[in-house]
C-alpha cells in the first residue's frame, strides 16, 4: 500500500522538472537558438541526466515546444472567436486578433528562429497556418467592405504584417520597446491601411485581451 504514496512525490517532482525545463527552453532559446541541452539543464537548475530523462534529444524537446505552441495558439483563436461577433468591422477584428496573439507570439517567437536550425520551415508553417489563414480572411473581408485599401493582395499583406509583428517582439526582447500588444495592434492597423487616428480608436475600443501565462497545457511553475 505504501508504494503508490511513495511514487506520488516523485511524479510531482518529475512534472515540476519537465515544466521548468520547458519554461527555461522557451526563455533561453528565445535569446539564443543555438543554446545546447547542457546549457538548458544548467539554466533550469537540473542535472543533464534529468533533462535527457524527459527529452532524449534536442529534436524531442523542440517538437514538444512546437506542439505546445500549436495548442496554445488554437486556444487563443477559439477565445477570440467567442469575443468577436460575425458582423464586427474588419479593423476591429484585426485589432482583437493582434491583442490576443501578442502574448502567444511573445512566448513562442523562438520557434521562428528555430525554423532555420531545427524545426524546419514546413513545421513552423503548419503551426502558424490557422493564424495566417485568419488574418488573410480578415484582410479579405476588410478589403471587400472598404475598411482596408487594396494596395496589396491579402495573403501578401498578411505575411508582411506577420514579419512586422515578429520584429516588434524582438524589440521587446531586447528592451528597446515596451508593449502589451496595444502599440503593435495600432501599428498593424496602420500598416494595413487604416488612418492613424482611426487605428488608435479601434484598438482602444477593442481593449487588451492577454492570454495568461498559466494557459500553457500542464504547466504551473511559480517563479519561472
Amino acid at each position: 500500500m505504501s508504494k503508490p504514496v511513495a511514487r506520488e512525490p516523485q511524479r510531482r517532482n518529475a512534472r515540476s522538472n519537465r515544466a521548468r525545463l520547458l519554461a527555461t527552453a522557451r526563455r533561453e532559446l528565445g535569446r539564443n537558438p543555438d543554446t545546447t541541452l547542457e546549457e538548458l539543464a544548467r539554466a533550469a537548475g537540473v542535472v543533464r541526466r534529468t533533462l535527457f530523462g524527459h527529452f532524449p534529444g534536442r529534436a524531442a524537446l523542440l517538437e514538444v515546444l512546437a506542439e505546445e505552441a500549436s495548442e496554445v495558439l488554437r486556444g487563443a483563436m477559439a477565445a477570440g472567436a467567442e469575443r468577436v461577433g460575425p458582423g464586427e468591422p474588419a479593423d476591429r477584428a484585426l485589432a482583437h486578433f493582434v491583442l490576443l496573439m501578442w502574448p502567444v507570439g511573445d512566448r513562442y517567437r523562438m520557434l521562428l528562429a528555430l525554423a532555420r536550425h531545427d524545426l524546419g520551415v514546413e513545421r513552423v508553417a503548419e503551426i502558424l497556418a490557422p493564424a495566417r489563414a485568419e488574418v488573410t480572411a480578415i484582410l479579405e473581408r476588410g478589403r471587400r467592405d472598404g475598411v482596408f485599401p487594396g494596395h496589396l493582395p491579402p495573403a501578401v499583406l498578411s505575411a508582411g504584417l506577420e514579419a512586422m509583428t515578429v520584429a516588434l517582439l524582438e524589440q521587446v526582447n531586447t528592451g528597446a520597446l515596451e508593449d502589451d500588444g496595444t502599440r503593435a495592434a495600432v501599428a498593424t492597423l496602420i500598416a494595413a491601411g487604416v488612418p492613424q487616428r482611426r487605428a488608435r480608436t479601434v484598438v482602444t475600443e477593442a481593449g487588451p485581451a492577454p492570454v495568461p501565462a498559466e494557459s500553457v497545457p500542464g504547466e504551473s511553475v511559480p517563479g519561472v
